[in-house]
This record gives C-alpha cells, structure tokens and sequence, in this order.
C-alpha cells in the first residue's frame, strides 16, 4: 500500500502513541484519573494536559492561549458562531466554515462568500472593497486542503484589523509543517493532520479577547468548553506538535524533494492551484477526460483522493476547483496526491507508474 493522502489524515507518529499509552489507563494503572479532579490521580493528569498545552502552543505565534476542542470543526464553529458583527469568508473555505453560513445568519449577522484568485489564493481587492465597518470576522484558510494553496494571511490580516475586524484562520494543513504568521485572532488545528490522533484540536485565541461557549456545562478549558478532557489524546497530540516543532525545517525540505520527484512523474497532467504559492505536499492535477473513479478503482494498492475526505462520494463536483474556475468536467477528472513525513520518493515513483498507467489504460 502507498499511501497519499496527508491532506486527510497522517499516520501516528510513534511518539505521539508512546504519549498516549500511559494515559488510556486501566485498573492496575495511575493514568486514568480525571484531570478536573482535586485529587493525586486528578492533578497528575491535569499536569500532562498541560504539558499538552504548551506543546502545541510552541507552534502558535506569542500571546494567545490554547483550548483543546474536539477537532478543527468545533473550533471554526466556535469562532464563527461568537462572531460580532458580520462574517465574510472565501469560496475555497472548508465546509466546516461555509456550513457556518447558515446558523450564523439565523443569529441575525451576515456571512458573505467571497471569490478567489485563478490560483486559488484570497482575492485581497475583494475583501478591501467589501469590508466595512459592520464586519466583525473575517475567516480564511493558511493552506487550501483541497489544492495546498497558501493564502497572504498577514496582509489579508492587515485588511481586516484595519477596518476593526478580527481574523479566523483555518490553519488545519499548514500548523506544523510551515511556520503560522502573526495576525489572526483565532487559529484553528486539528491533532490528526500533523501525526497526531483523531479526536482533537485546539483553538488559539489571542489574549484579550472573549467568546461565548458554544458548550455547556462543567466550565472547563477556560469557561469555553465544557467536558472532561482525554489526557492521552492531549498528551499524543502534544508530543506530536514537540515532533513537528522540532522537525519543521527537515519535514520542509523532504516534502519539496518528493514535490520535485512528482512533477517529473506526472508529465501531461496541468495542477490545478497555484505553482508558487503553496505547500509542497499537496499535489492537485487533472487529466482531461479521466474517469477519477475508474481509476480509484483499478489503482487499489496507491490510497490518493478526489478532493477533500468531508466531501467523498457525494458525486458533487469540488467547490474549491470551481472556485478557481474549473468546469464541472474539469473538476471531476482530477486528483489530489498529499505526501509528508513518512513518505519516500520510491513511494512517489511506484504511484506515478501506476496511477499513469491507470489513465493510459483509459485513453487519456
């Protein structure tokens, strides 16, 4: 099995899981306790969620704290729906934003999509004549999941403070793998795109500023969400982001050489996004006239997607590549290859032979 598809999830790191195993407790172990007790077994666990904390908080710009959340989508939510004032947003956003539309404007505030550039990136000139002083958020992602574009996060955050407007940045694809540029109000991450586990994610809220929760109940994490933390699934996504921390820079320059490697495999294939601005890892092209779903099917051994994870098998046609222009044609005869880490160019070349294979094999 090859596997390439880090834009949906990424292997567990080995550290991450050796973190977590103390932490999944059991009878005749110390780590299960509740880490909102008072007592020993309470203080030891509340004590690794704090290592936790300051772990994935070395990834974030100074001067914001770091709520553990159920994954990147509680916490988009979470931003979006403490919005004040009206949201505008981009048309390559997750749907973990855009599906935010319609609750945030049954609270009586607006949200507007707005376009993108041909490459993918936020269209800067829209934003600067469609802000006022009624926008409260803006959202953008730092790295498109679908195609690895990166946005001008610090001008766009530039745009929108400069008019009174706070920032939410779904920083999902680029946390850990490139560095997260000061200016937004709200980062939102998830713990199983950078070889963490499944199950969680954090916002960073830059200090000084309050949200209402969008859970009730116990007050923990701040009053912000409530709910009895898992300390084995902070503790693996702690040691994952103290992983990445220390690897960013190496991770960096393997990811390009596998980048490099690939586009010399895939000739006849147009990418899709931009070719400069963008993350290394993310690689998005189309053949015209491929059927991406024969090709699923006879390529078994090489794990490659259709666009983004939340949106498989819907049949529908990516927003994000027709956000860039694509037809529906287009759109439906591409593929996304994501590699990272754990990927070597003999994986890269083996896929290349025979996802190309694959489509010679339809004429195309």
């Amino acid at each position: 099995m090859i596997y390439l598809d880090y834009q949906a999830t990424t292997p567990l790191a080995s550290e991450a899981r050796e973190a977590m195993l103390r932490w999944l407790g059991g009878p005749e172990s110390d780590g299960f306790g509740n880490p909102h007790s008072a007592h020993r077994l309470g203080r030891q666990a509340a004590a690794a969620v704090e290592v936790a904390r300051e772990q994935v908080a070395s990834l974030f710009p100074p001067g914001g704290r770091v709520i553990f959340t159920s994954g990147a989508t509680e916490a988009l939510n979470t931003a979006l729906r403490g919005a004040i004032g009206n949201v505008l947003t981009f048309a390559t956003e997750h749907a973990a934003v855009l599906d935010c539309g319609g609750p945030v404007r049954e609270q009586g505030i607006g949200f507007e999509v707005l376009p993108v550039l041909p490459d993918g990136r936020a269209d800067l000139n829209t934003l600067e004549a469609t802000i006022g002083p009624d926008t409260g958020l803006v959202a953008a992602m730092l790295v498109n999941n679908e195609i690895g574009t990166i946005n001008p996060l610090a001008e766009l955050c530039s745009i929108a403070h400069r008019h009174g407007a706070l920032v939410l940045c779904d920083a999902v694809q680029g946390y850990g793998r490139i560095v997260v540029p000061e200016g937004a109000d709200f980062i939102a991450i998830s713990g199983h795109k950078i070889h963490g586990p499944k199950g969680i994610g954090a916002l960073w809220v830059r200090d000084g500023i309050d949200l209402p929760p969008l859970m009730h109940g116990g007050g923990q994490e701040q009053g912000l969400r409530s709910g009895t933390l898992s300390p084995a699934l902070c503790a693996g996504f702690g040691a994952a982001a103290a992983l990445a921390h220390d690897r960013i820079a190496e991770d960096a320059a393997h990811v390009e050489r596998l980048w490099d490697r690939a586009r010399e495999l895939f000739v006849g294939w147009i990418l899709n996004g931009s070719a400069e601005h963008r993350w290394w890892g993310n690689l998005n092209i189309r053949r015209e006239g491929l059927d991406v779903g024969r090709l699923m099917s006879e390529v078994r051994d090489v794990m490659f997607s259709a666009g983004s994870a939340c949106a498989s098998g819907s049949g529908r046609p990516s927003h994000v590549l027709r956000a860039i222009g694509l037809s529906d044609a287009e759109a439906k005869s591409s593929i996304r290859l994501g590699f990272g880490r754990y990927t070597t160019i003999e994986d890269i070349e083996r896929a290349a032979e025979l996802l190309n294979a694959g489509a010679e094999l339809q004429g195309v």
